[in-house]
């Protein structure tokens, strides 16, 4: 028997451009419940830097996958896709249409494409590539990686530390690059169910739209106590910036400001520059995905018209 296709929508775009306001909008007009598509929302106690929904606005429509992991812990493409299949079943189940929103693409990817069938772990090299981390730097590891792999390499951030390694591993392993095994790669059955949900994009016409956007929302996090908050993680003592976790945007900059000792100033310019790298990789992911509508987050008219397609697209299937 034919499985039925999954009631749902995406919402999708770089950070800090308008999701949420947009998700809120729509979730105002249609019987929707929220899924979560964003890798640092997923951590519980990290709720300044990450720009998490409020608790008002978590009231007001169901948001799901937040708050579900510790920052000890780790979650990957793989649960996500497992857990957002749950979801939406469940939500749908319940006559409402499931709206995926985030910015994390390989979550998008690994729901609608299907995961790859990479090669396992393997232990000793990982510990060979971090030895040479040690004694390089992971910029110079990133360097290698763009040799063996340009195409990975491209659209890594030099400090992208478990995403440079998982690369370097699989190449050292299979003597393939990551980009060739990703190439290969053809959808799963278990992917058919997601293969055309509809997907909104909200994408800035002007980038410095969306550099003054970036700016002004990490101002805001610092006047809300941002460093506190990582203090606080910080003074847990089981933490570090090799987690996951602490690798988010923000955190790690904040984390070796407070190591170093470096003035508000210095860690504000390389959050700022950071998150502008972030903004630029998921709209190159975006990018590569030519089913999606884009919508200008800059223009003033951004919500009507997302309102006006989001209800277009919202009939049952």
């Amino acid at each position: 028997m034919t499985e039925s296709p999954p009631w749902c929508l995406a919402l999708a775009g770089p950070t800090a451009s308008g999701k949420t306001a947009a998700a809120l909008a729509l979730a105002q007009q249609l019987p929707l419940e929220i899924i979560s598509v964003d890798s640092a929302l997923v951590y519980c106690g990290m709720d300044i830097g990450t720009a998490k929904p409020s608790r008002e606005e978590r009231a007001a429509v169901p948001h799901h996958l937040i708050d579900i992991r510790d920052p000890l812990q780790s979650y990957n493409a793989a649960e996500f896709a497992r857990d957002a299949t749950q979801l939406v079943d469940a939500i749908n189940a319940r006559g409402r249409l499931a709206l995926f929103v985030g910015g994390t693409m390989l979550y998008f990817k690994a729901l609608v494409d299907g995961l790859h069938d990479m090669p396992g772990r393997d232990a000793d090299i990982r510990a060979a590539i971090d030895q040479q981390a040690a004694a390089e730097g992971w910029p110079a590891v990133h360097a290698e990686l763009a040799r063996v792999d340009p195409v990975t390499a491209a659209r890594l951030a030099p400090l992208d530390s478990q995403r440079i390694q998982r690369a370097l591993e699989v190449q050292r392993l299979t003597g393939r690059p990551l980009s060739a095994w990703h190439a290969d790669h053809k959808p799963g059955a278990s992917a058919s169910r997601f293969a055309a949900m509809p997907m909104l994009s909200l994408e800035p016409a002007q980038r410095h739209w969306l550099h003054e956007r970036i700016a002004q929302r990490l101002d805001a996090m610092i006047e809300h106590g941002f460093m506190d908050e990582v203090r606080a993680l910080r003074a847990r003592g089981d933490l570090h910036l090799d987690l996951p976790s602490m690798r988010c945007v923000g955190y790690r900059q904040a984390w070796e400001a407070l190591d170093s000792g470096a003035p508000l100033s210095e860690w504000r310019e390389r959050s700022i520059i950071a998150t502008r790298q972030l903004a630029k990789r998921q709209l190159t992911w975006l990018r590569s995905m030519p089913a999606r509508q884009v919508f200008a987050c800059d223009d003033d008219t951004v919500l009507a018209q997302i309102l006006a397609a989001g209800k277009a697209l919202a009939g049952k299937p």
